[in-house]
């Protein structure tokens, strides 16, 4: 049995089914037609993910689920190269052919002493840096040849290596015959992630939002016609121990995208299944479309949140106070994900980049940022970047001690446009220990416990200040 096992190949594959997760790692399931013999069989299943979990490793008979037992099963992943030839050649004969430099032909016959140890030199001229192997050989007389160069020449190929990764079964079948099988695992290192890009309309009401699927598949297997899912969300997954973006600017312009994949919930995640089949190569970045929504709604908002750091300032310039600096105005894009707003999907984690166009009709890039999964009839908030035109400065104009741990402090922020349109600011202030407003020359919200914000609309060239005193106990 061991000297003719059942050899099953790639070739033989009947198909996949893969469910990626953004946690770098997929489920993988393939079918495969075996032959099987009555009784105990070895089956050699090759070509298999190199970055295989091997405790999760799963095989079944589709055809006779009950004909099929495994006995015993091995994950071979011991690869044949020159490297481990020789370190599985230790102690063995080992032949050496190297040309003198009086063009002499020399064989050097010896034992191998040790496995080889890889050295690397410093970068050579052309900016990269050479590999060599410490080799100790001992030659029939006694002495030992240290580094030989040369050919290398063994007599035979120790035992143990595989070209490929492959799976071992040792199965015992009641029912002969032709099988249809289905062996599933957990692979490492496959992943994918979400970007989106959304070019804003000409008067920054509106943006066209294009979802993108990037898989990236460093597992160190080929996955030929597979049925793609893939699964956003935290998935919890137990450790035992520590252990391309390319795109054209032009391709945004283009019509509706229709999605490619349908999503639907699942457990306490979301899925979405790729409508038809494709292959997934090893070592390869792959772009598909998740989602294309045109005329979204967009606000856009003008933050100074200033408060939050400004005992920490860096801003500091020479000739101004201790107490006084100027921070920036951060611009945020909010859009509703709504079916009535022209989503309503859940948008699985990534990264979206803001694209405008100028008079010229080319696309300039606004900013951009990442945002967690979010759920359908939520709020995504951008924060892209920092106004030019609109500006503000914090100072503390006063602060005394009035009883042991209670403060009172003054504070004045001025904000300016220099736009030729009127700027809607929110001006937000935040608090610690126990604090009361006691005057205040604009209204306020109260959002929670530490924090108030302060709307105010500021025309072209104008500028306004807010003055308040609050009383903190400590």
């Amino acid at each position: 049995m061991a000297d003719n096992p059942i050899i099953s190949t790639a070739k033989q594959s009947q198909g996949f089914s893969l469910t990626i997760y953004n946690q770098n790692f997929a489920v993988v399931r393939e079918q495969r037609q075996l032959s099987l013999n009555q009784g105990t069989n070895l089956v050699r299943y090759e070509d298999v993910a190199a970055q295989i979990d091997p405790t999760s490793i799963s095989f079944k008979s589709v055809t006779a689920p009950n004909s099929v037992m495994v006995r015993e099963q091995n994950y071979q992943y011991d690869l044949l190269n020159p490297t481990t030839i020789l370190n599985k050649s230790v102690g063995k004969t080992i032949r050496f052919r190297r040309v003198n430099p009086d063009g002499q032909i020399e064989i050097l016959v010896g034992t191998l002493l040790n496995p080889p140890e890889v050295t690397v030199a410093s970068q050579n001229s052309g900016g990269g840096s050479t590999r060599s192997q410490t080799l100790a050989i001992r030659l029939p007389n006694g002495n030992v040849v240290l580094n030989p160069s040369g050919e290398m020449e063994l007599n035979e190929m120790p035992e143990g290596l595989v070209s490929r990764p492959s799976l071992v079964w040792k199965l015992q079948v009641s029912q002969a015959g032709d099988h249809a099988t289905e062996v599933s695992y957990i692979a490492n290192a496959i992943t994918w992630k979400a970007d989106y890009v959304a070019v804003v309309s000409e008067d920054e009401s509106k943006v066209d939002i294009t979802g993108w699927v990037t898989l990236e598949n460093r597992s160190g297997a080929t996955y030929e016609n597979s049925q793609l899912q893939l699964i956003a969300g935290d998935v919890r997954r137990v450790e035992e121990s520590q252990q391309a973006e390319v795109m054209r600017l032009e391709s945004l312009w283009g019509g509706s995208i229709q999605p490619q994949f349908e999503e639907e919930t699942f457990f306490e995640y979301h899925l979405y299944t790729l409508d038809g089949t494709t292959t997934v190569q090893n070592n390869e970045t792959k772009q598909m479309t998740l989602l294309s929504a045109a005329d979204v709604e967009v606000h856009r908002k003008l933050i100074f949140d200033s408060s939050k750091n400004w005992h920490y300032s860096s801003t500091k310039r020479p000739g101004k106070g201790e107490e006084s600096y100027q921070d920036k105005v951060n611009v945020i894009l909010d859009l509703a994900n709504t079916k009535t707003n022209n989503m309503g999907m859940p948008l699985p984690k990534g990264k979206v980049r803001v694209y405008k166009a100028d008079r010229r009709g080319n696309l300039q890039f606004l900013g951009e940022d990442l945002i967690d999964h979010t759920p359908k009839n939520e709020v995504v908030s951008l924060y892209i970047g920092d106004s030019f035109d609109v500006v503000g400065d914090r100072k503390r104009r006063a602060y005394k001690q009035i009883a042991k741990k209670v403060t009172e402090e003054s504070i004045e922020i001025s904000i300016r446009n220099r736009k030729e349109d009127q700027a809607q600011v929110w001006v937000v202030e935040r608090f610690s220990g126990d604090w009361e407003i006691l005057r205040s020359n604009h209204t306020y919200n109260q959002l929670d416990a530490k924090t108030v914000e302060f709307p105010i609309s500021i025309n072209p060239g104008e500028e306004v200040k807010i003055t308040y005193s609050v009383m903190i106990k400590y």
